[in-house]
């Protein structure tokens, strides 16, 4: 395939309403790297992005608009190798987390909500 198509996924973003509080969230407490902080005068926020160590996708902290709100379910699918562990470790730090589903067939999995309310999953992959 030629370099004119599309190659990969580099951001998704997630709507947010305190951009300090997001990088908080997403690397204090699901430890992330802050990859990118750049201000951008002209939307009144900053070019934010964070990834796991090692991710070729980053997910972009975007301050909230009227078409792009916060506290919405995102659809984001985190992956992680052990889901029960993880799901554990974020419910002791006090993030709103779901039922670790464990249904036959498919990884065990669950859903929280960062620190505006927005819905992710985690899902164990390997």
């Amino acid at each position: 395939m030629d370099q004119q198509g599309v190659t990969g996924i580099g951001a998704v973003a997630v709507p947010v309403t305190d951009q300090d509080k997001a990088v908080a969230f997403y690397v204090g407490v699901l430890g992330m790297e802050k990859r990118l902080d750049v201000p951008l005068e002209r939307f009144g926020g900053r070019w934010i992005t964070v990834a796991p160590p090692g991710s070729g996708t980053e997910v972009a902290l975007v301050p909230e608009s009227a078409a792009q709100p916060a506290g919405r379910e995102v659809g984001v699918r985190f992956s992680t190798g052990d889901a029960a562990a993880l799901h554990a470790a974020m419910k002791a730090r006090g993030v709103e987390v779901d039922e670790l589903l464990e249904w036959e067939g498919t990884p065990p999995m669950f859903a929280f909500r960062d620190q505006d309310g927005n819905g992710h999953e985690i899902v164990q992959y390997g």
